[in-house]
């Protein structure tokens, strides 16, 4: 069985928040392993130190590109590439992307399906978004999808399950996610991880306190154990 992991996003509605270098004390306290940033929000610079950071710990960095437009997008990952992350989630451009971090040993997440917006949205039918991600799947330079899974309409557990089934490579669930029935979906569905930020942030994830210490210790408690159908483990 692989495991069901939780990332951390120091960010609320597709920004990294200002002070996240606060925020990544306090999770890097709680034993958070996974922790992530988007790719507005801060300076470079500061992005920087963040992802340094969280390697010097021995934690997992991850950026989500969220950029909506080509150039933009080419823009944020060549910094990913600069910043030395192990994660690069998120963007839509595949093609031209991949040439970018070839060789860098970064693991790429791609959305799939049709994303507008900013904040970004999910649009399409199920069957269309598991086309987009069977598709994505079929590159070898793909390590497994970013499906923003709580920013579609319609049956989002019957979404996260058709696209595991059909991607066979791991998948994160991402997108507003705010309770532990979303995440005990997303393990269902037989995802191999969750992203939470602004939820836990504003203090809106059922815990017994809403500080962020107590946001974390609930949602790990609610992430905790093996996800029993996932196709594969973030690193496999």
């Amino acid at each position: 069985m692989s495991q069901f992991d939780f990332i951390f996003m120091l960010t609320r509605n597709d920004r990294t928040v200002e002070d996240a270098a606060t925020h990544l004390e306090t999770a890097l306290r709680a034993g958070v392993g996974h922790i992530g940033f988007k790719d507005i929000g801060l300076p470079f610079d500061d992005l920087a130190r963040l992802a340094r950071r969280i390697k010097d710990a021995g934690a997992r960095a991850y950026i989500e590109v969220v950029s909506v437009d080509r150039e933009s997008e080419l823009r944020s990952v060549r910094a990913a590439v600069d910043l030395g992350v192990d994660f690069l989630l998120g963007g839509t451009h595949v093609e031209d992307v991949l040439p970018v971090i070839a060789g860098t040993g970064m693991a790429y997440y791609p959305f799939p399906g049709r994303i507008t917006g900013h904040p970004s949205i999910l649009e399409g039918d199920t069957d269309s978004i598991v086309a987009s991600a069977v598709a994505l799947c079929r590159h070898p330079g793909v390590s497994g999808l970013d499906l923003l899974a709580y920013r579609a309409q319609g049956d989002v557990p019957a979404l996260i399950k058709s696209v595991c089934a059909a991607a066979r490579k791991p998948v994160i669930v991402a997108g507003s996610i705010d309770c532990a029935d979303q995440i005990a979906a997303a393990r269902a569905g037989g995802a191999a991880a969750f992203t939470i930020g602004t939820s836990a942030l504003d203090g809106r994830f059922p815990a017994p306190g809403t500080n962020l210490e107590a946001q974390l210790a609930a949602i790990m408690q609610a992430s905790a154990g093996p996800a029993p159908h996932a196709a594969a483990h973030l690193f496999p």
